[in-house]
This record gives C-alpha cells, structure tokens and sequence, in this order.
C-alpha cells in the first residue's frame, strides 16, 4: 500500500464543550497504525454546517483519507452526512436494507421521519451496517479521495470500524499489510526509541515505531508483502531482534496490558492469588477481573484504607502500623502475606501509598510500596512516581508493578528492581 496521508474529523459540539472525550479519533489511530497507515491530522468540529463544510475541504487539500465520526444520527444536528455528500457532489439516497433493519432495531417503539433519515446515504457507497446501533456508517471514493463515515458513539465507532473500516482500508491495496506489537514494561517509549533509533530510521519494510501508553509502551512493527505469509517472514527476524535487545522487558506479544500475560501463566501451573489493596482502591483486582475466565485463578480483594480496617479484616498488628506507618514497605508486606494466608492463595499481593493529592508529612505523593508474598517468600518494590502525577497514573502504575512482579517471579526472572 502506498502511503497515505489521512485525516480525522470527529464531529460534536459535546467535544468541543469537553463533556466527553475524543476516544473515537485516538482509537482509529491506533488501529490505523497496526495496518500501517498513519494519521496526519485530528480535526473537531461543533455541529455546524458551515464549519464541517469548511473542515472537509481543508481536509481535501491535504488528505487521501478522510475519515469522519459522529452525526450520523437522528437529529437535527446530525449533519455529517448532508455536509459530506454536498462537497463531494453526491445525492442522499434511501437505502431499503438500512430501512428494514431501523423498523427491526426499534420493534416496540414509533419510527419517527427523523429516525428514517439515518438510513439516507451517499449513493454508490460500501455500507457499514450497524450491528450495535440504529446509524449505519459508510465508504466511498470520489475525487481521488477514500471518504469513510462512522457514528460518533465509541460503543458503535470502534467495533464498527474494526468490522468494517479496517477491511474496506485494506483493499484498497494488493499488498498484505501484517503488524505485530511488542509490549513492554520497564523502559519507557524514549528508552526504546534511543535503543532502536538508528535501526528505525534506516528501515523502510518492515517498519518498527515506539508508541507510549500511560504506564508502558509498545514497539510496533509492521509489513507490507504479497501474502500474509511473507509479510510474518520478513518480520520474524526483527521480531527476535527486538526481544533480544530488549530481554525481561518483554512482557507479550499482541495483547493489551501486564494482566493479560500473568492470566495464563498463573492457570497453566494451577496458580491462585489474592489483593490487599490501599492507595489503589481495588484497581488490581478490577482489571483482573475484567479478563474473562478470571475466577479460575483469581481469589479475592480486600480494599483496607484505614489502619483500623487492616487490622480489622487481615489482621495487622495496630502496633506495627503505628510504628511504621501505613505507607511503608512492612505494611506492604504484611498486607501481601495476610491476604494470602486469609485467602489460601499461593500469591498474595499488598500495595500501600500514597496516590494524592495530600502526602502525609513524611513521603512525598507518589511514594508506594508493592508487596508480592509467595510461600516463603515476601518481595517489595518501592516506588518513587513523582509528587506531580496524578491519582489515576500512580494507581495504574502500582498495579502495573504488581502484575509484573507476578510475570516476573512465574517465569523465573528476577523480581525486584
């Protein structure tokens, strides 16, 4: 596939106002860039017909792809379609698949004109049917330009262009476009982009681009070939390259975060563990149970914030707390040793700190102590994360540091840092 400079223009006044977040446009991104096509520009737009109408012919100057999400609605401000079809000088027509499938989706409720008018689309386009909402999104070329359409809803937005999007993307392109994700934790996106900078830059296909996620990163390599099979054998050297340079920062291949690799480590040796939680508030255990199947290995949390409850429900020593203080690396250890013997688990994980935005006279924010008790064995990491960042980033860390600690100690790799 020849390079392709695309454009997003994600429509709503909701956007602009910040009462949600542009999700759709960094979504697309991402799945944009795992076929190798990159996004050059992010446009948003209020629900106006003049201003969408003047975004689009920017976008036409100096994009090959132009992909929209949001207003494709029933309401009256619902104008992406009209403005898209106006400027590339196509008729609205009725489609009567889309007309059926609206009188199917709202069974026990009127169709009103205004929800018939979903089911307008610029004629000759590749409908995307929407199998999670009433808006069906579209394709079409005209002009010399790809043009894609998708509701703004990121329940619709992303499945469907996962569906739809990334296929129709694809044939535009005899090549084979195959791309694989190296995760890691330990060593931020700059690390990475340092190790590998002189080797990236001279790479043409295949490719390899670092990209930051909140609390790790990832290394994207991607192929372009005849086949699929070619395009994973011209990756296959780079791949092992990668993972030897990189060694126990690897944590997996193709999955999304740190619990995805412990999930099937710990049910193939027949492994329990359980969470004593503070400063997280019970993250750990939430994302762990976000993975199907998760019962299998994971026993419980507890959610102790005050002293009194640590004491109370695992039974720290109310002494030990007071001498130590509940941000320390004893409390920690014994919040990960007393889940797991309460549990009967043969992991147990304790996490105190602070998250902010109040210290408490004696760390700095950011200051957090993660435990990993084992049978006969208790491990800590202390962290320092920075006074300056805030309670989501320090809370995801800590259980990122966790859940490696666990990948860590499964594979025979040294646990602390």
């Amino acid at each position: 596939m020849r390079p392709y400079n695309t454009e997003i223009i994600s429509v709503g006044t909701e956007l602009l106002l910040g009462h949600i977040s542009n999700t759709d446009a960094r979504d697309i991104s991402e799945m944009l860039s795992r076929i190798g096509i990159n996004v050059k520009y992010h446009t948003v737009v209020g629900d106006n017909p003049e201003r969408l109408r003047s975004c689009v012919e920017v976008a036409k100057t100096r994009a090959d792809i132009i992909i929209t999400t949001g207003g494709l609605g029933p309401t009256c401000d619902d104008l992406t379609k009209q403005i898209l079809a106006e400027t590339f000088g196509l008729k609205l027509v009725e489609n009567e698949d889309e007309v059926r499938s609206l009188y199917d989706y709202i069974r026990n409720h009127r169709v009103t004109p205004n929800n018939l008018s979903q089911a307008m689309l610029p004629e000759g386009c590749t409908v995307f049917h929407n199998l999670w909402g009433t808006a069906p999104g579209c394709a079409f070329k005209a002009e010399g330009k790809t043009v894609i359409m998708m509701p703004g809803p990121p329940v619709e937005c992303v499945p469907m262009f996962r569906t739809y999007g990334i296929p129709y993307l694809r044939s535009l392109s005899d090549e084979e476009i195959v791309s694989h994700s190296v995760r890691i934790f330990g060593i931020g996106e700059s690390g990475v982009d340092d190790m590998f900078a002189d080797e990236m830059n001279a790479m043409t296909n295949p490719t390899m681009a670092p990209y930051a996620k909140e609390c790790d990163c990832l290394l994207q390599i991607t192929a372009k070939a005849g086949c699929e099979t070619e395009a994973e054998n011209m990756m296959a050297p780079v791949i092992a390259h990668v993972k030897e340079r990189l060694g126990d920062f690897v944590y997996g291949m193709d999955i999304e975060c740190l619990e995805e690799a412990v999930f099937p480590m710990l049910k193939e040796k027949g492994m329990t563990f359980a969470t004593a939680e503070s400063c997280t508030g019970g993250e750990i255990a939430k994302r762990f149970t976000d993975i199907p199947g998760a019962s299998s290995v994971f026993l419980g949390g507890a959610v102790v914030y005050t002293n009194e409850v640590k004491a109370k429900l695992l039974g720290l020593d109310p002494e030990m707390i007071e001498a130590k203080g509940a941000v320390s690396r004893e409390v920690a250890e014994a919040l990960a040793e007393n889940v797991r013997t309460v549990t009967e688990a043969d992991i147990g994980i304790g996490v105190t700190g602070l998250a902010g935005p109040d210290g408490d006279g004696v760390h700095e924010v950011g200051t957090v102590f993660v435990a990993m008790a084992v049978e006969g064995q208790t491990y800590v990491r202390a962290l320092a994360l920075g006074p300056r960042r805030t309670r989501s980033f320090i809370r995801r860390m800590s259980g990122n540091h966790a859940y490696d600690m666990m990948r860590r100690w499964l594979t025979g790799l040294k646990v602390e840092l």
